[in-house]
């Protein structure tokens, strides 16, 4: 059979141009862009590590800058308590001395009135007794037609209030 003759020819000759092609491939993939391709890996690579590098040090730049921070903002919320401490303590000094100035003035104007009050009891117990001593005798005159003397009214009504 004359294809079954022609088969060694064949398989050379595809294996001839087999070996050519995965020669041209190989020199032109493997030596021509393989290095190149191999080359922007690694510069990728070596950025992406020295990105890496960076970011860890940004971040542990903003660690220390955010614990600074939290140390100043505890210093300023401990000044702000004291300070809030010390306007709260003067505040109620001064409400309390307020207070006080106004229970003094209080107490004056309650013993004034105090004064007023002992003042018009004494002059309307004067009064009443004095109003007594005279019905009194009036009643002893009407009643008995004894004439008392206003000092002696005036003795007996006292005595009798004042118990």
């Amino acid at each position: 059979m004359p294809q079954i003759e022609q088969l060694p020819f064949i398989f050379f000759s595809q294996l001839f141009w087999l070996l050519v092609v995965f020669g041209i491939i190989f020199f032109v993939i493997g030596r021509g862009m393989l290095p190149k391709i191999q080359g922007t890996v690694e510069l990728r690579d070596k950025k992406i590590a020295d990105d890496l590098e960076r970011a860890q040090a940004a971040r542990s730049e903003a660690e220390a800058t955010e614990a600074e921070w939290r140390a100043r903002m505890d210093a300023a919320r401990g000044e702000a308590a004291r300070l809030a401490q010390e306007a709260k303590q003067s505040s109620a000094q001064a409400t309390e001395a307020k207070v006080n100035a106004a229970a003094d003035q209080i107490n004056v104007k309650v013993e004034a009135a105090s004064a007023k009050i002992r003042s018009a009891v004494d002059a309307a117990r004067a009064e009443i007794e004095a109003v007594a001593a005279d019905a009194t005798r009036e009643m002893v005159d009407r009643l008995t037609g004894i004439q008392v003397d206003p000092k002696d009214a005036a003795q007996a009504v006292k005595g009798k209030l004042n118990v």
